[in-house]
Order: C-alpha cells, then structure tokens, then sequence
C-alpha cells in the first residue's frame, strides 16, 4: 500500500480562489483575525456558504459562487480584490462569544449552525439573520457532534425512556421545563415520563463535558405544533454516564467513539458502557472523522488511519499518510489530510495516494481542512492562520479524460469502474467512455485490451472500424459516423498505417527515454520490442475477435454487409482459408461484388464458389467447381470439417452436385452433369435422379440434350 506518491495520477480536485477573511469582510488590520474553525454548507439552490471561526469569537460568513471555469489561482497573491462578479462575498458576521471559535457544525435538518466556544454551545440560523443562542443548560463542554445513521440500519431512540426539554424560541423566550427527574443512564434518577416530543425535522447530537455525556436532540416543528414558538426550535436532552478527558467524538448508530489521551473508546448510549477500542501512544493525539456515507469512522494513530464501524471494529485496510495530518476531511470516496501547507487525496477503498499538492510556499501555521457536512460537496476549504483556499471537485468526465491524455489506462479504468458502480455514470456516458478508451488503446497498438472496451460500449457502432480496414472512400464510408469523442486520438486510418505510426512512436519515446526525457512509454514495448508483421497480425486477430461479436447483434442490413465483407478482408489477409470456406458457404451479408475480384485474384475459388452459391448464383459457383475440376491435379483433398481425405476432382464433383439436386434449371443440370459424371456417375445419378427439386427433368430433354458419347448412360438412368 502507497504511503505517498511523488507524480499524481489524478487531478480530483483543483484550486479554485484564496482569500483572506479579514480583508475580505472589511476588518481593519490593526487588530488581525486568525481562523480557528471552518464549516461548508452547501445549499440546494447551488450556494455554497462558508462559515469562518474566528480566535476573537467572530462567526463570519461567506457564499461562494463556483463557475465553470475557474480564476486564475494565485499562492502568495489575493484573488478578492472586490469586484462584484467576485465568486466569493462576504455577507455577514455574528459575534459569538470573546473567546476562540472552536468548531461549527452546519445541521440542514433544523436549519441551524452549532457552534463551540467558550465551553458552551450556540444555535444560529444559516444566513446569521438573527440573534446568536447560548444552550444555557450546558457548560464546559469539551467535544460536540451529530449522529449518524445508515437508513439500512434500525437504531433505537436514544430517549425511549424520557427527555429533558427545552423550547427554544428566536423571539427572545427561552423555558426550561423538566419532566420526572434528572434521566440518567446508570445514574441516581428512576425513569421518568417520556416526553411527547412532537412531529419534525430533528437531528441528534452528543456533548462532551466532564465526565458525562450529554444527549441533545434538536427539532424543528412542523407547521402549528403547538410544543415550540413560531419559527423555534425544540430541544430535548439527557445525560449519561461518559469518559473525561474528551478531546474528539463521533455519534454513530448506537455507539459514541471518543478520542482521550490515553486512546479511543466506545460508549454504548443504551447502556452507557465503555470499552476500550485501542490505546495511543503519547507522540499520537487524538483524531478522527466521521465518514458520513458509510457511517464509519476513520480514527487516527500517529500517521496511520483506521477505518472503524459502529461496533469499534476495523473495516478495510487502514490509510498511511506521509505524515501526522492536523485535520481531516471526507470527500466520499476519498478523505483529505493537511499538514505545513500540504494536502493529500486518498481513496478509502484502495488506500492510495490520488493526488497531492501543497496550497502554500512556506508554513503557514495550522491547518483546517474542511467539506460539507454530508461528505459529498463539491467544494473543498482549507484554513491556515490567516487565508483560506477553496477548492472543488473535478468532475468525473475531466479527470478521466486527464487521466487519458496522460495515458494512465489503469487509472482512468479504475476511476469509470469506481463512478458505475457508486452510480456517478450513466449506461450511455459509460458506453461512451468504453469506446473513448478502446481507440485510444487501439492508436497504443493494444489490440486486445481495445476490443475488450469496445465489446463494453452499447452505444458504440461497428461501422466505426470499417475505415481501419478499407480506405475511404468506399462502399461504407457514409455509413461511417463522424464521432470523435473527446478528440483525444487521431483520425481512422489503415492498420498497416496504424501499426507503422506507432512503432515510430515507440523508436521516438524509447530515444528521448535515453537522453533522460521521460516519456510516456509501454514497459513491454521497451522490454520487447515488438515486430510489425506480429503487431500486424495481433490487430487484424482482434478485430476478427470485434466483428464476430457484432454479427450477434440486430444491426441494419447495410452494416451487417460491411461487417461480413470485410471481415472475409481480414480472413484472407491471414489466410485462414477454413475461416473464409465457412463464412462463405453459410448465412452471410457479404457483398459479392467487393470481393469477386479479391478472392479470384488470390485464387480462393473455392471460398467464392461457395459465396456464389450462398447468394443463389448457382451457375456462377458451377462453373468455379468444374474449373477446379479440371484443375485439380489427382492429389488428396481433404474436408476440415469431416476430416476425410478424397481427391480435388471428386470434391469439386460432390460440391457441384449438392447444388444441382436442388436446381430446377434442366439446362444448368445438363451444362454440367456431364463432366460431374466422367469424374463420379454415382454423383451424376443422384443429380438426375433428384426428388429434391420442385420440377423434375423431363427424360426427353435429358436424352436429346446430352453428349451423344453419354447417351447410353443416361437412357439406362431415365429407363430404370
């Protein structure tokens, strides 16, 4: 497994802008701000909202507008100087407390921030419209944070056996109304009452403070819910017994998994119980992030991270950064580590290094690495003291197809398998991507692995290939369409051009390779360096291999010509002479006109013999098999497929008759059963004699028709 990689393979993500905060909202200079907490909402109506906490107490936010093609971004440089149609503005700012902003929490459920300072916790609404809340019933609170939960999953209610509540109003009210006494797990209190706690949006979270934990569950009313004020927000909550020293937690299913000093534990919220996951050492703080789609948990140890489910126990292989990260974020499927001005994209599932960049030229004091809470946004954010750089997703389609230019074929095979199965591409794009790879391979002189992806587009059209295998124009050139896909490979041309070009490549990349330009080469070809006729051969096999695929296919009658025609080309250009006697003598589409002169000049007479007769042109065929008769020297013919040795003439003969027993034309029959008889009378008999007709010869016409040498014989036939 890679700890890190030097050259990236993939662009995920790409800069976008950097801004300072401060600046940006108009703060003076004399009394600078650093950024202590970051948090990105990303809105359905495709506003981004940024969330900057500050050292001072200072919650400002920002919305960021992202456009198609990104600003120029600049390292030392500020892209913010306020223009209008700037992506980023500022909006507003709230003042929350005197002290550091220690986290922000975006909960779309209740359309609420949460917010850490000062050990207490405040709800704000998601524009800071209106006045900042303090939960006055909580204090020195450690650690906070939102549960998780798989739909797939049946979880219990973690106030099944009663609640504290509180109706918090934004117009200034706030009450605090007990029911039954303290409800505590395992603590002094009987169960009390369960509180009726209404019909809502709500969301759950966990607070860490001392030693116990503090179960918070925020609902938003539905509309005439007579247990909140107008446009409040309910808030019911209990304790239970937890783990002091609390520095990061995390709320999945039924479990809380809390970072100490001393290591990670699970704490059951239903019974209350600890154990203890593993221990750190002393050189490894703390750290983790909840990975939202999966509701797992990636817990840090040094700079090894362990992907967890709700149980505690691993799940996967674990991810090793090249260094401890001081913040994590999740971009499903890929986390984001950031240390000193560096970021690094991983993939939980393979555990590799993607991508790997540094946002800074020199250290820039801690860093905040931050995406939406739902773990799929498209915009990432990092915070060091004094600047935040925003970056976004790459869409799937660009980073394949950077991935292509740079002739990563694995990379960009991995990525479309990881975007279908993850439902990010639809059956066309993915049929569309297949045919994109396959020419690209084909241009690479991988024949085989090209046909395979062409065998996996739906949406790709055989036609496609006809221009690699007969020059333009010809018979199929207007059938032919002119897709170019993303343009990443030349035009068609003919294989031998084909071939021809890219050995020339390969002498070129394997040249410059030597005078230490790296190029992107094939190893093998390097290795063994292959030949032209081999290369030739290997092409013209596969797509062989492409068209038999394609004739078990419903395909317009035109296409179905150019495929079997041209596939009797390829045939003959390998000679495979039984390959060719096959498709000619059965259900065929080949244009017999295109390849009269091509298999008489070769001399297949036997192959177009059979093609004659495939198309019901029985005396043309005829006549072939009473030249090869006459031909044939006394030698062994033998059958391929029956494996059965005879002579030349006899074969010619036999193949001659299987034609006119069925024929009812008295004068092909008489033309030839002649010669078919001083080779075999046995075989001129059966022609004669034939049920298999639909009108039988008239014995007159046989006997004054024939050879006066042969009239003997064929009235002994009409006689008997």
């Amino acid at each position: 497994m890679e700890a890190h990689r030097s050259t990236s393979d993939r662009t995920v993500l790409e800069l976008f802008i950097d801004f300072d905060p401060a600046k940006l909202a108009g703060f003076s200079s004399a009394f600078p701000l650093t950024i202590r907490s970051l948090a990105v909402f990303s809105r359905p109506d495709s506003l981004t909202l940024i969330y900057v906490g500050t050292g001072g107490g200072k919650l400002i936010l920002f919305s960021l507008t992202p456009s198609p093609s990104p600003a120029p971004p600049t390292i030392a440089g500020d892209n913010t100087n306020a223009s209008s149609t700037a992506p980023i503005k500022f909006l507003r700012f709230a003042t929350v407390s005197n002290r550091v902003i220690e986290s922000i929490n975006v909960l779309p459920e209740v359309e609420r921030i949460l917010l850490l300072s000062d050990g207490f916790l405040f709800l704000v609404d998601p524009l800071l419209l209106q006045a900042v809340r303090k939960l006055g019933f909580l204090k020195d609170v450690n650690a906070v944070t939102r549960r998780l939960v798989r739909p797939d999953l049946s979880t219990l209610d973690p106030f099944g056996d009663g609640a504290v509540t509180a109706e918090h109003s934004w117009s200034g009210q706030t009450l605090f109304k007990k029911f039954g006494g303290g409800i505590r797990l395992n603590g002094t209190a009987s169960r009390a009452s369960e509180v009726h706690r209404g019909e809502g949006n709500r969301c759950f979270l966990a607070a860490a403070t001392g030693k116990r934990f503090v179960l918070i569950e925020l609902l938003l009313p539905c509309t005439g819910d007579l247990g909140a004020d107008y446009g409040g927000t309910s808030i019911f909550w209990k304790e239970i017994h937890g783990v002091e020293g609390v520095k990061t937690m995390s709320w999945v299913g039924d479990s809380i998994i809390v970072g100490t000093a001393e290591g990670y534990t699970l704490v059951s919220v239903v019974t209350g119980e600890g154990s203890l996951i593993f221990s750190l050492p002393e050189s490894s703080p703390p750290l983790m992030k909840p990975l939202v789609r999966s509701c797992e948990v990636l817990l840090l140890v040094d700079n090894v991270g362990v992907i967890s489910n709700a149980l505690g126990y691993p799940v996967g292989g674990s991810l090793i950064f090249p260094y401890v990260p001081e913040s994590i974020a999740e971009m499903h499927p890929y986390v984001i580590v950031a240390k000193d001005g560096r970021l690094d994209l991983y993939s939980t599932k393979t555990g590799k290094c993607l991508q790997s960049l540094s946002f800074a030229k020199s250290s820039v004091g801690p860093c905040i690495v931050v995406n939406d809470d739902q773990g799929n946004g498209e915009v990432v954010i990092i915070g060091t003291t004094y600047k935040a750089f925003c970056y976004r997703k790459v869409s799937h389609e660009e980073q394949i197809k950077d991935l292509l230019r740079k002739k990563y074929f694995k990379e960009a095979l991995s990525l479309i398998e990881e975007c279908h199965s993850e439902g990010e591409m639809t059956r066309d794009m993915l049929s569309f991507v297949h045919a994109q790879v396959g020419f690209l391979l084909l241009f690479e002189l991988h024949f085989e692995e090209a046909v395979d992806h062409f065998m996996l587009s739906d949406s790709m059209d055989p036609s496609e290939i006809f221009p690699f295998i007969m020059r333009d124009p010809n018979r199929w050139s207007d059938l032919v369409p002119r897709k170019r896909y993303w343009g990443l490979h030349p035009p068609p041309v003919p294989l031998e051009l084909l071939v021809d070009e890219g050995l020339m490549a390969i002498q070129r990349a394997m040249f410059l390779k030597k005078t230490g330009i790296d190029t992107a080469i094939d190893e093998d070809f390097v290795l063994n360096p292959p030949s032209r006729a081999d290369l030739l051969q290997l092409a013209i096999i596969n797509i062989i291999r492409y068209f038999h695929f394609c004739r078990e296919k419903e395909l317009p009658p035109l296409v179905m010509e150019g495929i079997d025609t041209l596939l009797m080309y390829l045939y003959r250009a390998l000679d495979h002479v039984q390959d060719m006697e096959k498709l000619a003598s059965s259900k065929n589409s080949c244009v017999v006109e295109e390849l009269e002169s091509l298999l008489d000049g070769s001399g297949h007479l036997r192959t177009l013999a059979f093609l004659y007769a495939s198309k019901g042109m029985d005396s043309k065929a005829c006549n072939i098999w009473r030249i090869l008769a006459r031909n044939y020297s006394t030698g062994l013919w033998k059958d391929p497929a029956a494996s059965v040795e005879c002579s030349g003439q006899l074969a010619a003969a036999a193949e001659a008759s299987k034609l006119l027993v069925e024929s009812s034309n008295q004068a092909l029959v008489l033309e030839h059963v002649g010669w078919i008889a001083d080779i075999d009378q046995e075989c001129a008999i059966m022609v004669l004699t034939s049920e298999k007709r639909i009108n039988q010869l008239s014995p007159e016409y046989v006997i004054t028709s024939i050879d006066p040498r042969k009239l003997k014989f064929c009235r002994d036939i009409c006689s008997g």
